[in-house]
């Protein structure tokens, strides 16, 4: 492996112009590619495998059109204090608003709230649900422009007048201040590091090179793939992320060789292939994490994790070919100012690093202790972990959106927000009607539920759908209690009526989509740990030295959802942030954090330990190989998270509640799976365990491939391959 990255990235060195080109080529066509290709579509979210699903599955089947994915706006009108709406100036301003909705250019339909008996018991709210032709994406401006024109012109009359629904919400994608944010302060951390412009200037500049050809590509690709404009976010956060630490590991490592007085292009080799392998095994963890989303079995998150892998496998990419050769453009002005105008290289001794390696080495069971109990003290929250889907209640009390469920919620009881939708399969009963009726009935006796809507047929009257409305919110326990019971029911209400039923609708699609999340953690973790752990095997060579890393990781990932319940679902802190309304935690964010935080744990395990083992392998002994390994890798794993905390947190700002969630909850599991499990933990391990830290049996040492990742290969090679000349001018004078 190291030999052949040498070879690569000498070649790159030597046909810069070549590579960059083809570079630019790539994004050119990319590029366009994507400014041809259709805009991505509205993903229709289904989960295969559970009731909710397949009762979504049946209603389609038997009603078809009524599951269309057009539009819906949910406009709620609340009469001025003591007054009804059914009073005649109100009911005149609500009708005449609902006659305007439903002249919009892209509406299907308006319902008016008298005819479709949506008025509340005590009269004070009424609404009117609006259908449109198309998707949200493809919603026009002139559409959304006439709908708020019409709500004004009902608040003008004297109503209270909010909005809820897919039409109203921003559809929110990658892109924005969030990037910017976090480009802004990785350029602040790379220059302090580097200390020259060039040399923090070329992470951000190769990073920003793959973020374009990846997001291009998924824009190209989204219509034919079905990618939806949320596939993107995840690949951009982590494409940037990534991008810019492995181009660091690289720039880094090439300053390293250019202090030990290797010219240019050899110092470029020599990166690549140390360095460059220690990216290649770093990606391969990440893409493994990341493409394991798929054994969650949710089809959204398969293309999102593979869309993300997908820009991983660009930044790897990026770091081995690009990165050289842009060294090649600018082989000195990635110095550090001292180096350029002295135009001596001298190599560091010691530093930080080496200092805080020296204090681990000399109290390294105070140092696990404090880290393994502070990580798990920060974890315990975790046991009140309580998952479900966010919606419009999380919301800013800023939003239409919020006000309209809160008015709702006043109106017509806390449940009407999350209605149960039962679909009732009565081709095997004798009388259909009599069994939909027996199935309504028995439903609306459960305790629990207020009311039950009309059942309405199909064309073939076999097959029935209607509501049934909670006493409790969505997100309330009792809710998920009350699905339970319901249909636990089923049986005995099947034996008398000959008829089955589903349970759907978006509340019990949230339960479902909890449980199938939590039954899947523990196969998802068994996979990618799995993986992840032989793949270490290879790279360190080492039995205990993986499952270490493993059992870290794990330390830093409870830790992480600890913070995150602490804060989305318990509240503390929660106002720094901007979380409005905490509440249960969002479904996908345990699998999110699992794999994407797993991925980025091993990243910081191979750049570190890489270099510990590779002194190790050169014959330092264990503590002088820790030693070794945090003066050289210290300072480049600090900056490395420091670029991930900034470009994470930066996500915080976002409005999206979901994006706001991941921002956090990454964010805090790099910093402590960086700063504490990485920085403390493990060279505190590696202490105790000495020499037997590296011990691998001879059988499995034999069965195992060899990678090479330390290089040993390069270090008993010529110095330097013959190749064409270099100009002869001093190293203080190319820049």
């Amino acid at each position: 492996m190291a030999t052949f990255l040498h070879r690569l990235g000498r070649l790159a060195f030597r046909k810069r112009w070549y590579v960059t080109l083809v570079w630019v080529a790539v994004l050119g066509a990319v590029g366009f590619g994507a400014v041809k290709a259709p805009g991505a579509s509205d993903e229709e979210f289904s989960m295969p495998g559970i009731e909710s699903q397949k009762a979504f599955d049946l209603l389609e089947e038997r009603f078809p059109g009524m599951t269309a994915d057009g539009a819906t706006a949910r406009v709620v009108f609340v009469a001025p204090g003591g007054e009804k709406v059914t009073a005649a100036g109100n009911r005149k301003a609500i009708e005449e608003t609902v006659a305007d909705l439903a002249d919009g250019s892209q509406v299907a339909n308006a319902v008016d709230p008298f005819r479709a008996r949506a008025v509340s018991q005590d009269g004070s709210t009424a609404y009117a649900t609006v259908t449109y032709k198309v998707g949200p994406n493809e919603l026009s401006d002139a559409a959304r422009t006439h709908l708020e024109n019409a709500l004004h012109r009902a608040q003008d009359a004297g109503l209270t007048v909010e909005a809820g629904g897919d039409a109203v919400s921003e559809q929110g994608g990658a892109g924005g201040a969030a990037e910017v944010i976090g480009v802004a302060i990785a350029a602040v951390v790379l220059l302090v590091t580097f200390g020259s412009l060039a040399a923090a200037g070329l992470p951000l500049l190769t990073a920003l090179v793959g973020i374009g050809v990846s997001m291009a590509t998924i824009l190209t690709l989204s219509d034919a793939l079905g990618l939806s404009t949320t596939t993107g976010t995840l690949a951009m956060m982590l494409g940037l992320a990534v991008g810019i630490d492995y181009a660091l590991f690289v720039v880094s490592r090439y300053r390293e060789e250019r202090a030990k007085g290797r010219t240019p292009e050899e110092a470029t080799a020599l990166a690549a292939g140390t360095a460059g392998s220690a990216v290649v095994f770093a990606g391969l963890t990440v893409v493994i994490a990341l493409a394991g989303l798929s054994v969650v079995g949710i089809p959204m998150l398969t293309k999102m994790g593979l869309a993300a892998a997908g820009a991983v496998v660009v930044a790897v990419l990026i770091a081995l070919t690009l990165v050289p050769a842009v060294l090649g453009f600018w082989p000195n002005a990635v110095l550090a100012r001292k180096a350029r105008k002295s135009g001596r290289l001298e190599e560091s001794g010691d530093n930080g690093g080496t200092r805080w390696s020296r204090f681990v080495l000399r109290r390294p069971v105070p140092v696990l202790l404090l880290g393994v109990i502070g990580l798990g003290a920060l974890a315990v929250p975790m046991t009140d972990l309580q998952l479900g889907m966010p919606g419009d209640e999380a919301k800013a009390t800023s939003t239409t959106e919020r006000r309209a469920y809160d008015a709702l919620a006043e109106g017509f009881g806390p449940g009407f927000n999350g209605p149960l939708t039962i679909v009732v399969d009565a081709r095997g009963a004798d009388d259909a009607k009599s069994a939909a009726d027996t199935v309504a009935k028995d439903i609306g006796a459960t305790e629990g539920i207020v009311s039950v809507s009309p059942a309405r047929f199909n064309e073939a009257g076999d097959t029935a759908v209607f509501s049934a409305v909670p006493a409790t919110a969505p997100t309330d326990e009792k809710t998920k209690d009350l699905v339970t019971v319901i249909r636990d029911e089923r049986p005995g209400i099947e034996s008398r009526t000959d008829a089955t039923y589903e349970v759907t609708g978006t509340t019990a699609l949230n339960i479902d989509i909890s449980d199938k999340v939590q039954s899947a953690l523990v196969p998802y973790l068994l996979v990618v740990v799995g993986l992840a752990v032989l793949l270490l095997l290879v790279v360190f060579r080492s039995l205990l030295v993986p499952v270490k890393a493993a059992l870290g990781f794990l330390l830093s990932v409870l830790a992480s959802l600890g913070v995150v319940v602490l804060v989305f679902q318990q509240g503390h802190g929660a106002e720094l942030l901007g979380v409005e309304q905490t509440g249960p935690i969002m479904s996908l964010m345990p699998i999110f954090l699992v794999g994407i935080v797993f991925g980025l744990a091993m990243d910081y395990e191979v750049f570190l330990v890489s270099r510990m083992r590779e002194a190790y392998v050169h014959g330092d002994r264990p503590d002088e190989a820790i030693t070794s390994g945090f003066r050289h890798s210290a300072r480049v794993v600090v900056a490395a998270a420091l670029i991930m905390i900034a470009v994470f947190a930066g996500f915080i700002g976002e409005s999206e509640s979901m994006i706001k969630m991941i921002g956090f909850g990454l964010a805090s599991a790099v910093l402590f799976d960086a700063f504490v499990v990485r920085m403390a933990i493990v060279p505190a391990v590696l202490a105790l365990l000495g020499d037997k830290a590296w011990w691998l049996p001879k059988w499995l040492d034999r069965a195992l491939p060899r990678v090479d990742v330390e290089g040993e290969a390069l270090s008993r090679r010529p110095e330097a391959e013959p190749g064409p000349a270099e100009p002869a001018e001093p190293a203080a004078a190319r820049v």
